[in-house]
């Protein structure tokens, strides 16, 4: 049986790829996959902690975590196509304002 704490090592470790990847790069869609990673930790903790005190509470909460993950990429990527369509580029500096 795994220790809970390499469970949440890992966690930490994807959770700093994600957010490095966030704070570095320009490109929108690296950035939401780095959204995604960050996410995708949180879920691992949850799970982590769900099995260590045996209480499913923490793996309900993550299909709602996965549920807003879903949305968000559906709007993240619904805006970057439209954006994609005027400037076509998916640079974020280009994003100065949203206007048509």
């Amino acid at each position: 049986m795994v220790p809970t704490g390499y469970y949440l090592i890992l966690s930490a470790i994807i959770f700093t790829i994600g957010a490095v990847g966030v704070l570095s790069r320009r490109n929108a869609l690296i950035i939401i996959m780095c959204v995604e990673m960050m996410l995708n930790s949180v879920n691992l903790t949850l799970i982590a902690f769900a099995r260590q005190w045996d209480n499913l509470n923490g793996q309900v909460f993550v299909f709602m975590v996965m549920a807003v993950a879903a949305a968000e990429v559906a709007v993240g990527l619904a805006i970057l196509i439209a954006h994609f369509n005027l400037s076509k580029s998916t640079n974020i500096d280009d994003v100065n304002v949203m206007k048509w």
